[in-house]
Parts: structure tokens; sequence; C-alpha cells
């Protein structure tokens, strides 16, 4: 600021010379000659002319080196800020992520008591209620079934969506996959990805949309997708992100690209963390209670979840990412 005040007040002074200068330069020679005492003093006033316009170009050389400095070093301070600003924003999801870790931890010992034998009876559990849960959620499809009509389906391609998460490596894939072979899923393979993921890892959005569904599955102890978001985009796509250990958004906001949705947990049906990503035909999608629709009895009639209303309206991640 200092700066900049001392080069308007330089560039004031040279538009005072400079109007000196213009008014001793508008009169005609001849005047000069005759209302000069002597030719001395006008050959004097002549010269002072000339080293003052000298003064004057040196000047605004001066300035313009002056303030071009000011912008260097404005530029310098502007990217040292957005560095920082950057390192904080860093830090604050860094933060986040430690706190995940540390609610689940925490969570964790509350549950098992260190004992290994109380972990597997809480397996147990939840793989009990799961099956429960999945019976409820078959009846639930049923009720709603109708066909899927192809023009509602987004064309595949490489790219749509990017990767959830900055590391990517798969530990289950979509559909018949051994695990769903093994019993999983009734039967009906997996409907989305899983990707391997510590609890406290960043998730981010896979494209911009509307976020229209968060929940917690764990709350009716149905244990499925535990704590979920779900996404709509403007292509005819949803996402679904399920297993957080903390939830960053909420229903109705708006998300960019990238944008972080929260943090990668074992929250619902996970022996192990990591992160359920699934891609949804938006207009075969419902959010709604479980017990709305479904007749088979279920602890989960209360709990808050996104529903098909075909199994064609799951769709392979792979084919968009």
């Amino acid at each position: 600021a200092d700066k900049g005040a001392s080069i308007d007040q330089g560039i004031s002074g040279v538009a005072e010379s400079l109007r000196n200068l213009d008014q001793a330069e508008s009169a005609p020679l001849a005047l000069q000659i005759l209302s000069s005492d002597n030719v001395s003093a006008l050959w004097k006033e002549t010269s002072d002319l000339s080293s003052l316009q000298d003064a004057v170009a040196q000047k605004i050389q001066d300035l313009s080196r002056e303030k071009q400095s000011l912008e260097d070093t404005k530029k310098e301070t502007e990217a040292a800020k957005a560095k920082l600003i950057q390192q904080q924003n860093d830090l604050i999801s860094q933060q986040g992520s430690l706190s995940a870790v540390k609610s689940a931890q925490t969570d964790l010992l509350k549950q098992t008591k260190a004992q290994e034998s109380t972990f597997q009876s809480i397996l147990v559990q939840k793989q009990a209620s799961k099956a429960s849960f999945e019976a409820a959620l078959l009846d639930l499809n049923a009720q709603f079934q109708h066909a899927l009509n192809p023009s509602d389906v987004p064309t595949a391609g490489k790219g749509i969506l990017q990767w959830p998460l900055d590391n990517v490596r798969i530990t289950q894939y979509f559909g018949n996959t051994p695990f769903a072979q093994a019993g999983a899923y009734n039967g009906k393979g997996h409907n989305g990805i899983d990707l391997a993921a510590q609890i406290g890892t960043p998730v981010k959005a896979a494209l911009s949309g509307i976020v229209i569904g968060t929940g917690d599955t764990d709350v009716g102890r149905c244990y499925s997708f535990g704590k979920w978001v779900m996404v709509k985009h403007q292509n005819g796509l949803s996402t679904m992100y399920a297993h957080f250990s903390d939830i960053k958004v909420v229903p109705g906001q708006t998300v960019s690209t990238g944008q972080l949705l929260g943090h990668s947990g074992e929250t619902g049906y996970a022996t192990g963390p990591h992160l359920h990503f699934g891609v949804y035909v938006t207009s075969n999608t419902q959010i709604i209670k479980l017990g709305v629709a479904t007749k088979a009895s279920t602890p989960c009639a209360n709990v808050v979840m996104p529903v098909t209303e075909s199994l064609a309206g799951y769709l392979n991640p792979l084919n968009y990412l």
C-alpha cells in the first residue's frame, strides 16, 4: 500500500511537470524573445526546460520500473497466499480423516471390548440381520417390479465418471462375483463394486450433481449399507457411496466433481473397511423407508435407503469409469 501511494504521488508530480512544460512550450519563440529581459536569460530558461524534460522522462521510467516491481511482488504474494490456503485445506481434510479413524476405533473398542469372542458374536449378528434385510429388500423389488425403459439408461463410456478415491484397488466386482456365488446377496449378484479404503480415506463425488439422500442403516440394525450417500447427476445416472465412517454433505446440497462427500469406514455389513460404489438409473430409483411397500417382516421398516424398481436399474460402474 505504501509503495502504491508513493507511485501515485510520483505520477501526480510528473503530471504537474508535463502541464508546466506544455504551457512553456506553447508560447511562440518570438513572443518569448520579446518578453525576455535579455537573450541570456531566455537561453537559460530554454536550457532549464530541456533539463526538466530529461528529468520527467527519467521519472517516468523510474515509475514504470517501480510499478512493474510492485505488480511482481503482488503476484508472488498472491501465489504464496494461495499455497497457504491449499495447505490449510489439506490439513482440514487430514484432520477429518484422523477424526473419522479415531471415531471408528472408539466405536469398535466399545463393541468388542478388545475380545475376539465378542467380535465374532457381533459378526454373526450382522450376518443374520443382513439376511433378514436382503429378504425384505428383494420383496420390495418384487413389489415395484416393472420393465426398465432402455432409453433411460445412459450410453456407457469411459471417463463419464471419475473414481471416488485417489488410490484405486478393486476388491469385489459387479454382478455374479465369487462372493455372490458363495451365498451373499441371496444369489442376486453384487449391485456395485467394492474399493479398498482404510478408515478415514476421503471419498469424492464421481461427477457434479445434487445430493438426493443420505442415511445410516445401522440405526435400524440392518447393517447393509451403513452410512451412505446418493448423488443424482444430470446425465440420468445416480451414484451410491456406502460404508462411510462420517458424512460431510446433506440432502439438497449441490456438489462438484471431486468434492469431498465424507470418509470411508466399515459401517453396515462389512468384514473390513472399504467403499461400496454403485451406479443406478435415476428414473428407476426411489429413496424410501424399507417398510413402505415390503411384506416381509423386518426390524428395518424405518430405515431409509435407495431402492431400484427393477434389478436392471443397477449398472456396472466400470462401464462409466
